[in-house]
């Protein structure tokens, strides 16, 4: 491909790392939210709504079509798969940081609570993952066998000039809709801290600063043939189960419908491990990797593991309404946050407790209703649902999310705009800022946390959860 074209780096080698991590997927979106808290600024600048927020009313037919143009618009060819570059893209990704030095470091598992943890800490988060999407002209969400060949084929082109990554390809109609059937979805693990992460790290972080490394635990069946590339077809984050995404399940037949596929058509391939760590685990070599590093250039290592997302939100709410309260302020406001609807500086700036849903599922959701019934009230719930694009059995209805604001004693808000069209439109992340900015100020901003108070913190409210602190 010659210099210059639209997609290369200046130096004219390999796809910008702006071009091959997927556009709203989790990690891009957390490191840009992390990065711009870090700067003092908001994610009003962040996402911009998708076509199908102008097919809210159309037919199914309509909207899956919609879909899959807009998929094919961002998804990256072949060709282009071949010429990415996994170096790059974590040099883009620290690049996003502001040149300073810190106090640690995050690295790992794609978390909302990350982000919010690293704000409080004063320190970056640095994604163990990242995720790409390619092109499938003739794909099918029925069709999972045939997803696999496809993207085994551009694993392939991708492991070829990227040796130090694993691929892991999702093929999950309940989580992806119709865009499960226009394009692949490849979650690229590292099996090793990626040179411009080291760089990064010996450059930036103060002495003795500590390393953090988050794991999510979450587990589901794989087929991983040692090629460096592995499948697995549903995906925890979907809110279903494995049992949900065999042929004859009723819950399968239903996203297949709304999807537009037949059930008729369903063929999973075999597994090979009933219980691999799932697309946002954590490489052991990375771990290997990052306890290496930091043995030997004198940082000390702690891991942050949870076995379901809730367990690390409710935890992060719970070290903010401490954090807070002691620097004198009331802890007793809460946003929840859902998917890519978070502003990390806005909440520290009103003086809000944060809890993340990891996505609008109706697991997730009753995370946080239980996490509020055992927990002191708060004066005032604002819920930011965000619409996840898709018709599913799994997903929590407004009235779920509506039992969540009502935990608040005085203030009770749901969002209307992110409601409005919920479940099938799409909302930029920059709605969560455009609410956050209504919150009443709550000035100064709190100094940051020591590293050691907030693992003590963690450890303290978490282990009930199954949160294991290192």
């Amino acid at each position: 491909m010659p210099k210059g074209q639209v997609g290369l780096t200046a130096e004219g080698a390999g796809l910008a790392g702006d071009r091959v991590v997927a556009a709203g997927s989790t990690a891009r979106v957390l490191v840009a939210a992390t990065a711009r808290a870090l700067r003092g600024d908001d994610c009003a600048d962040l996402g911009h709504p998708t076509p199908l927020s102008r097919f809210t009313g159309a037919p199914e037919p309509v909207r899956r079509a919609a879909a899959a143009r807009a998929a094919g618009r961002v998804a990256l060819t072949p060709g282009q798969v071949a010429e990415v570059d996994t170096e790059r893209v974590a040099r883009w990704i620290v690049d996003q940081y502001p040149r300073r030095r810190y106090p640690g470091v995050l690295l790992g598992s794609a978390h909302g609570a990350a982000a919010h943890l690293a704000v409080a800490l004063g320190m970056p988060w640095l994604p163990a993952t990242f995720e790409l999407t390619a092109h499938w002209t003739q794909g099918a969400v029925d069709r999972p066998r045939a997803a696999l060949d496809h993207g085994a084929a551009l694993a392939a082109r991708l492991l070829a000039g990227n040796a130090d990554v694993h691929v892991r390809q999702v093929h999950c109609p309940a989580s992806r809709g119709a865009l499960a059937g226009a394009a692949v979805s490849l979650a690229v693990r590292w099996r090793r801290l990626p040179p411009a992460y080291a760089r990064f790290l010996a450059d930036r972080l103060e002495p003795d600063a500590a390393v953090l490394l988050l794991r999510d635990g979450r587990t589901w069946p794989v087929l991983d043939e040692g090629r460096g590339h592995s499948f697995q077809v549903g995906s925890p984050a979907s809110g279903l189960d494995p049992v949900d995404f065999h042929p004859d399940a009723h819950a399968l037949r239903q996203v297949l419908r709304s999807a537009g596929g037949d059930g008729a058509h369903w063929e999973p391939p075999e597994v090979s491990t009933p219980a691999g760590y799932a697309e946002h685990g954590v490489e052991s070599d990375f771990d290997h990797s990052a306890r290496e590093w930091t043995g030997r250039h004198g940082h000390p290592l702690h891991q942050v593991f949870f076995p379901q997302p809730d367990a690390f939100s409710a935890a992060t709410a719970d070290l903010y309404r401490r954090w807070l309260r002691r620097c004198g302020k009331t802890g007793d406001r809460l946003v929840v946050e859902c998917g890519r609807l978070l502003d990390p500086w806005q909440v520290v700036r009103a003086g809000m407790v944060p809890y993340w849903c990891e996505n609008a599922t109706r697991r997730r959701v009753e995370g946080v209703e239980w996490w509020l019934a055992g927990s002191e009230p708060f004066s005032s719930v604002d819920v930011l649902p965000e619409p996840p694009g898709v018709r599913s059995p799994a997903l929590a209805g407004l009235p779920q999310w509506l039992a969540v604001a009502a935990f608040g004693r005085r203030r009770r808000s749901l969002d209307r705009g992110s409601a409005r069209g919920y479940p099938v439109t799409s909302v930029p992340t920059r709605r969560a800022t455009e609410v956050l900015r209504n919150q009443p100020y709550d000035l100064p901003v709190p100094p940051p946390l020591r590293v050691g108070d907030a693992l003590d913190v963690l450890r303290d409210v978490g282990a009930h959860q199954g949160l294991l602190v290192s």
